[in-house]
């Protein structure tokens, strides 16, 4: 049954016209009417086509145009690919329930590879509308980005967008949709529900902690109940409800959305039943009882249509069988006139049916009045910031936020308040700085003419055309003489009376003069060519507190600046301005212009006050990606941007002609600068590495390289894998799945005793895998073990990098006597993840191994670790932070910053293919340092032991030797004024001395080179793996084309882990995972064998071992005759490993051609 008739009129009872930019000016002085908020999803879920569509609403496009021009996409890879790569802002104007509101609204990228323009966005916004597609459901992007909202501490609101492919590709009942978008909103507000759960159990386990230090532990035993943190929290405006006001149903590109706070204001007129009652009732398992004219609940039970079938979707489904499948005609007529909506004629007559859709739609239930009016009620206003987030944004790493300085503590109230007054200080985020032609900055725009440049611009071109004239007349009549006034300047003809001759002034061959006018303008075009194709950089900021106003002096706080420093150095109440000493992390500069962001346009401010985005000019000397500004030093920096993605794919690039190398390395450092995720390396060979997110990034970042920022032909090297050395237990099956028993044993242990052989003399290995190395000057060994980690604790390394780190600084400020706070809720991290390890690390050989960890590596912060096990050398702890008093007994040993730079040496590059080691740990169980002792010289003696056991805080060895050698110096000369006259045998000894002293020098250096060896040794003394990066790879495919896409996956290493069915579609999800080294051209590759039907997202997900020995060659006799004597079979981990190799010009031992006769058949050839 179709109720157009209780929708009486359209609700786009409002209708926005363009605004001017005196009307956003004064919105911007009203904070409270202010909502900075973005777009977030999954790629291909309507982002941009909904901008599309609220940009429309102020009439800077036509509706028409909306979701087919992307007006945010303004570049030309964008519109052709037909996605976003980079967040575009622009400033909106919106009146609803007489108050007029300005909406900053960034569009964001959905694609996974540039997922940091996401964070961008994030940091800057107060909310966010999250996007999810009707029929694709939550996707694995749809999860990160509610994830990062979350993080950033900003509310959502939910649209459900393409509710139109229910309709026309699932071809589902309105019941059945009802039902599909039911469970759509469970899925979102799980993800969301399982975010706070997870916050819940964090504060909570925070709470039990202070309680029980407060007093004191318990003894008895208790239950632990998980729930009782959750049934107390609030959690009722968290979840996305159509009741609450916070989801809009929607399909941007026919033009229409609503909430059901819109229908239930109509029917609340026509029906007679009051708005809340229907508000409660419309979402839900209610009914209408058309005896009882009641709403009545038990829809379901009763086999009755719910409330919002009845009232909502039948008519949009009546509307689309009307216009869409039978183009009844008659029926659209009646339509439109119950609508009471005007529709042109030539919309009627389009073959395009979606036209006629659009047109009605738009009027009837207009998307941007439903979207934009849950923004200005649902989400927050600057002035509404959580004190949570403030302390959050103010607390870099491991800092407290109770710990920071008094001042920079009252700046919290200058965050809440959002005061725009000239006393409030000014503080900024720049998120990152975006690259613009010299051509879109608004004062070099073409404006309109005055009316004295118009005739200034006439008369030169009469001048221009005089002189073409006169040219053209002396080529006619050379011998003719030239006529010239008295200035011969000009030649003044009188036409004739007729109308027909023309008369022609002529201007001097050799004339030198100009006007005025004639040579400004020649200037200025010449300085338009040098100024074209140049890039300007723009920060993308968010004012935060204070008016920001152009030429202003600032302070730029980079994310190490400590604001304790700052004010300990710095004068009280000083300000940018001031002529001041130099601080570390910290510059003093101008703002340049000031710009409002309209999409493609720019349009200069003078000043921004607080709770505005804007762009700032002429700061791309003083920031590369991001950046806190401020006009107090007490300001902290905030905290840095959480990226989802991992750049992980590096290309070695290089120009075409060598000359040009200066452009390219100009240019990736624009490059560098205008990406927030490229990075930019130079290696140690020399090559210019650029390392992206994904292969799109890639190609977008090669293609910006060529045609903006270096402008010159570059050629890319093959994608650059990168791989990571392990160690594994020696395998107890053989390649063929056999038990190394003991008669197959005799070909290992010759092999062990080839490889023995191959050592040099100074580097013993005994058969457990002990590696016992000498210096050169037989002044040290070292013994090293090789163990391979646990996979629990290599991940937990791994994802526990940042709180590693700040133990290690920790421990450093520790050694220069200096002392670092460290908040408690990253103590308890810490403590956590000691404990885990502990739990992980069990058994003999791991006893009390958490508590004589070393150093972690590589970069001191890595997944691998050096374990102390010698014996009587207590040093401190790595674990000090945790301790209340440090132990007096632990001291460090000379030369113990050397065995740990030897450490993180050869973890940063392995033996096998110089590539970092993962999950290895290094126990050091012998260190002696046998230096010669002189029996007749005392001191020396002393100096031995002292060297040997003495107990010194340095920094390095070779300080430590320098200082005792130091000391050494005016005893040695005090017992020579008091001795005899010494012997030539005595002066002997002395001169032994004086080598003995010289020999510590180079010693630290000798001592760093032997640990590294004898790190590599010990880890080739086990059984060697390369470990390969993967992809999490999700493909969305119907069934038919299912088999390819397996195909495509098997072909290049893929290994499915999960294929279910989408419930109510044909559409399947595949989970896989995929070698990183695989992955180039894999999305291609797929789209092509399936005809465009499945497209992948690939994430980098973890590092996983290739269980392929690269070093493998046949030992038993099984082996032998499975693979044959020269067991020339693809060996992948070989083939990674010399591909590497190669590629880092290390040498590679491989047979070109090994039996080059041609090959003989039985048969002969017919």
């Amino acid at each position: 049954m179709v109720l157009f008739s209780v929708c009486s009129r359209p609700l786009n009872t409002i209708r926005m016209g363009h605004t001017s930019l005196d009307k956003i000016i004064a919105l911007q002085n009203k904070p409270s009417n202010i909502r900075n908020l973005c777009i977030l999803a999954h790629v291909d879920h309507g982002k941009t086509t909904l901008a599309d569509c609220l940009v429309a609403s102020n009439g800077i496009i036509s509706s028409r145009l909306a979701g087919k021009l992307r007006y945010l996409d303004s570049r030309e890879d964008e519109q052709i690919r037909g996605i976003t790569m980079k967040s575009s802002a622009i400033s909106l104007h919106y009146s609803v329930g007489g108050e007029d509101y300005l909406i900053n609204l960034i569009d964001s990228p959905g694609h996974v590879d540039f997922s940091s323009e996401v964070s961008t966005a994030v940091r800057l916004c107060d909310g966010a509308i999250i996007i999810v597609d009707a029929v694709e459901g939550v996707c694995p992007q749809t999860q990160a980005v509610l994830r990062q909202a979350w993080l950033e501490n900003i509310r959502p609101v939910l649209v459900i967008n393409k509710i139109d492919r229910l309709i026309g590709e699932l071809k589902l009942t309105s019941q059945e949709a009802y039902i599909h978008l039911q469970k759509i909103l469970e899925q979102v507000n799980a993800v969301t529900g399982s975010l706070f759960t997870s916050k819940v159990l964090e504060e909570r386990a925070e709470k039990e902690l202070e309680v029980r230090e407060v007093g004191g532990g318990d003894s008895g035993e208790q239950v632990y109940d998980w729930s009782a943190g959750l049934e107390e929290s609030d959690d009722s405006d968290l979840y996305f409800s159509p009741e609450q006001g916070n989801v809009v149903f929607a399909s941007a590109i026919d033009g229409w959305g609503f909430s059901i706070h819109q229908f239930a204001h109509i029917y609340s007129q026509k029906m007679g039943i009051k708005a809340e009652v229907l508000l409660k009732t419309l979402w839900g398992d209610f009914y209408l009882n058309a005896k009882a004219k009641r709403i009545m609940k038990g829809a379901q039970s009763k086999g009755k249509k719910p409330l919002f079938v009845q009232l909502v979707l039948d008519n949009i489904w009546s509307l689309y069988d009307a216009i869409v499948t039978r183009r009844d005609k008659e029926k659209v007529e009646k339509v439109v006139s119950s609508l009471g909506v005007k529709v042109a004629a030539r919309d009627c007559r389009h073959s395009d049916p979606k036209v006629l859709l659009s047109a009605i739609c738009s009027q009837w239930l207009p998307v941007s009045h439903a979207v934009l009016t849950m923004v200005c009620n649902k989400l927050p206003s600057p002035l509404d910031m959580a004190a949570e987030r403030v302390e959050k944004l103010m607390c870099v790493g491991a800092r407290r936020f109770d710990c920071l300085p008094q001042k920079t503590q009252e700046l919290k109230r200058a965050f809440l308040e959002c005061k725009s007054d000239t006393a409030a200080p000014v503080i900024m985020f720049v998120s990152k700085m975006f690259a613009v032609d010299s051509k879109a900055l608004p004062q070099n725009k073409q404006r309109p003419l005055t009316q004295e440049e118009m005739a200034q611009r006439r008369e030169l071109a009469r001048q221009r055309h005089a002189e073409k004239l006169a040219a053209t007349h002396t080529a006619d009549s050379p011998q003719q003489p030239l006529l010239h006034s008295q200035s011969g300047a000009e030649l003044q003809t009188a036409p004739p009376a007729g109308g027909n001759s023309t008369g022609k002034s002529v201007l001097p061959l050799h004339s030198t003069t100009h006007t005025p006018t004639h040579r400004a303008l020649t200037l200025k075009e010449n300085n338009g060519e040098n100024e074209e194709g140049k890039e300007h950089f723009i920060a993308f900021a968010r004012v935060y507190s204070g008016v920001v106003k152009k030429g202003q002096k600032v302070f730029v706080l980079g994310p190490k600046y400590d604001p304790t420093e700052g004010l300990e150095k710095l004068p009280e109440s000083c300000t940018a301005t001031d002529d001041l000493c130099a601080v570390a992390h910290m510059a003093c500069c101008s703002l340049g212009s000031l710009y409002l962001l309209m999409g493609r346009e720019l349009e200069e401010l003078e000043e921004v006050p607080a709770g505005n985005v804007l762009g700032i000019g002429g700061m791309e000397d003083w920031i590369l990606k991001s950046a806190t500004v401020s006009t107090t030093p007490a300001c902290p920096p905030f905290t840095p941007l959480n990226f989802e993605a991992t750049p992980i794919v590096r290309v070695a690039i290089e120009p075409k002609h060598p000359s040009e190398m200066p452009k390219l390395v100009r240019g990736m450092k624009l490059l560098n600068q205008a990406d927030p995720c490229a990075e930019v390396l130079i290696q140690e060979t020399g090559e210019h590495v650029l390392v992206t997110a994904g292969e799109v990034h890639l190609q977008r970042c090669l293609d910006d390289l060529r045609e903006r920022f270096a402008k010159i032909e570059i050629s890319v090297s093959k994608p650059i894998i990168p791989f990571r050395e392990t160690i594994v237990r020696p395998p107890k099956v053989d390649m063929v799945n056999e038990d190394l028993g003991k008669q197959q044993k005799v070909a290992v242990i010759h092999q062990v005793k080839e490889e023995q052989a191959k050592y040099p003399e100074t580097v013993q290995v005994d058969s457990t895998g002990l590696v016992t190395l000498t210096t050169a000057n037989k002044m040290a060994t070292v013994g090293v073990r090789a163990i391979p980690l646990p996979e629990e604790v290599t991940q937990l390394l791994e994802g526990n990098s940042d709180l590693i780190r700040t133990m290690e600084l920790f421990s450093l400020s520790m050694k220069e006597g200096k002392t670092l706070e460290i908040n408690q809720k990253t103590l308890e991290s810490i403590q956590d993840l000691k404990q885990k390890l502990e739990s992980n690390m069990q058994g003999r050989k791991w006893r009390n191994a958490v508590n004589r960890i070393w150093s972690f590596g590589p970069r001191r912060y890595g997944p691998n670790i050096l374990v102390n096990n010698l014996e009587g050398y207590q040093r401190p702890s790595v674990w000090q932070c945790l301790e209340k008093e440090r132990s007096r007994t632990e001291t460090y040993r000379d030369f113990d910053n050397s065995i740990v730079s030897g450490f993180q040496l050869a973890t940063l590059s392995g033996p096998m293919c110089e590539e970092p080691l993962m999950g290895v740990c290094f126990s050091l169980e012998k260190w002696d340092m046998r230096l010669p002792q002189q029996p007749s010289d005392q001191n020396l003696v002393e100096g031995n032991q002292v060297s040997h056991d003495g107990p010194t805080d340095v920094h390095s060895g070779t300080d430590a030797v320098s200082e005792h050698a130091r000391d050494q110096e005016p005893q040695e000369a005090s017992s020579s004024e008091s001795m005899e006259p010494t012997s030539s045998n005595s002066r002997g000894k002395r001169r032994n001395i004086a080598t003995l002293v010289d020999c510590y020098g180079p010693f630290s250096g000798q001592l760093i080179a032997a640990m590294k060896e004898a790190c590599r040794h010990a880890f080739q003394a086990k059984p060697q793996r390369l470990m390969a990066a993967m992809y999490t790879c999700e493909i969305m495919a119907t069934a038919e084309v299912l088999g390819r896409v397996y195909a495509v996956l098997s072909k290049r290493e893929g290994r499915v882990l999960q294929e279910e069915m989408k419930e109510g579609t044909e559409v399947f999800i595949i989970k896989a995972v995929l070698p990183v080294a695989e992955s180039f051209g894999f999305a291609d590759e797929i789209r092509k064998r399936t005809s465009g039907l499945a497209s992948p997202q690939l994430v980098f997900s973890h590092w996983e071992v290739i269980h392929s020995d690269p070093f493998w060659v046949p030992t038993t006799e099984e082996e032998y005759l499975h693979f044959g004597e020269k067991a020339d079979s693809v060996n992948q981990a070989l083939k990674y490993m010399n591909g590497v190799r190669r590629r880092k010009g290390l040498y590679v031992e491989e047979k070109i051609v090994e039996h080059a006769e041609k090959q003989r058949t039985l048969s002969k050839n017919k």
